[in-house]
């Protein structure tokens, strides 16, 4: 897929094929395992009518974001509605953020080598064919060596109207010694509209670079969503992400981190917040291909209700790949008798001197947790929101940005005030 071009039909009809021609997930599928493969059909789903005048400010005003950023986009069904940049010295260092399908024909060097380079290795490539059989737009962020953008850059993708679909993409070059923060909010216009979202990730770190990402989905609650993450970390750098899991009826995200270079650091952070049925399918890979890199996995979840989620990721340290050092660690807080959390960490080890470690609890909120705040007068379920919140929060914090936090922990707590 790598050779896409947005003006290429051809490419186009090919990844048509590949989508037709792979057949759809099924029961004796191993990286489905646990899945409910059901709620995979995508016949009621088609292509989304450009958003309309009224709709377009509507969302626009929604779009708030955080207090200070560099800069913001802002997409409506694939279709971009604004575009404001906010520090205005970052085209005067070189910074290049634009539109998707600008880019591919401004820049088709770096956008061929770098678009959808590394697939969809955890399962889901029917799904990512047929992205790139119908992707029209995105964000297209290049950061050149040695550039800082202090603030984070905000890209907003609203999905408008039953029965629609959108496919995001994001393509995050980060040369060396260059530094970054991008939050993509991915969001439902209307609670309850049926839709269909499939989001592709690639994301770029070069030797010596800093990266922090953030994804929030909080679709509408019938979205049946995918999100496809793959980062790749070069020598001596440092990239962290975040993926923050509210809507969708169900929703998979897989995400693979690529350490190519010696010293290079991968933080890989979730955090679900599952209720009603909701299901939320979570797959990940933490590759070592070289000495001495480090990567640490996070990922907790709060389920009540009927609500499931399952957790699916593999260690793997490559031959050659001496001295890592990597971690996974998988938290579930069931809140119901009815929630099921399925969790299975894994490891293969191919290379020697390494410490590798991988662990899944699940539990229910401590009696006497619970008992400490109902004896200062606190009701039980707003006894229960905080002890969940606290419970997300460690993740949330580790990204190390207390404005990104903060907005984080309102739209958590917005869900729960639903």
């Amino acid at each position: 897929m790598s050779t896409l071009l947005f003006t290429d039909p051809s490419a186009r009809a090919e990844a048509r094929r590949i989508f037709e021609s792979l057949p759809m997930p099924g029961r004796t599928d191993e990286a489905w395992r646990f899945s409910n493969y059901m709620a995979l059909d995508l016949t009621p789903f088609s292509q989304s009518p450009a958003a309309f005048d009224g709709d377009r400010d509507r969302l626009l005003k929604r779009s708030g974001g955080l207090a200070e950023s560099a800069g913001k986009m802002v997409f409506a069904n694939d279709t971009l509605i604004a575009r404001e940049i906010l520090a205005e010295t970052l085209a005067q260092k070189g910074v290049i953020w634009k539109p998707l399908e600008v880019a591919a024909a401004e820049h088709p060097d770096l956008f061929r080598k770098h678009f959808m380079a590394h697939g969809a290795p955890l399962g889901s490539a029917k799904f990512a064919a047929l992205h790139a059989a119908s992707v029209k737009t995105g964000t297209f962020l290049y950061v050149p060596r040695g550039v800082e953008i202090d603030l984070p850059i905000e890209v907003f993708h609203w999905l408008s109207g039953a029965g629609n679909s959108t496919f995001p993409h994001t393509l995050l070059i980060a040369e060396e010694q260059s530094k970054v923060t991008l939050v993509d909010c991915f969001l439902g216009a209307e609670p309850d509209a049926a839709g269909l979202a499939i989001g592709f990730n690639d994301l770029y770190v070069g030797a010596g670079a800093q990266l922090n990402y953030v994804c929030v989905q909080n679709w509408s609650r019938q979205t049946l969503a995918f999100q496809i993450n793959n980062t790749v970390v070069g020598r001596d750098a440092r990239a962290k992400s975040l993926n923050v899991n509210l809507g969708g009826r169900y929703a998979r995200t897989e995400s693979a981190s690529r350490l190519v270079g010696e010293g290079a650091r991968s933080d890989m952070l979730a955090v679900t917040v599952a209720e009603g049925d909701q299901e939320f399918d979570q797959r990940t890979f933490q590759d070592h291909l070289a000495p001495g890199a480090y990567s640490d996995l996070l990922y907790k979840n709060a389920l009540d209700d009927r609500a499931r989620t399952i957790f699916a990721g593999m260690i793997k340290v490559e031959p050659g790949a001496h001295r890592t050092d990597a971690y996974q660690k998988v938290r579930n807080l069931l809140l119901s008798d009815d929630a099921e959390a399925n969790s299975m960490p894994g490891l293969e080890i191919l290379a020697d001197d390494v410490r590798c470690s991988h662990g899944a609890t699940s539990g229910q909120i401590e009696a006497e947790e619970l008992f400490y705040l109902l004896a200062r007068g606190i009701s039980k379920p707003v006894a229960q929101r905080l002890i969940v919140q606290g419970f997300l929060q460690e993740a949330i914090d580790r990204l190390g940005n207390t404005a990104i936090a903060a907005k984080l922990g309102e739209m958590v707590a917005a869900k729960f005030a639903r």
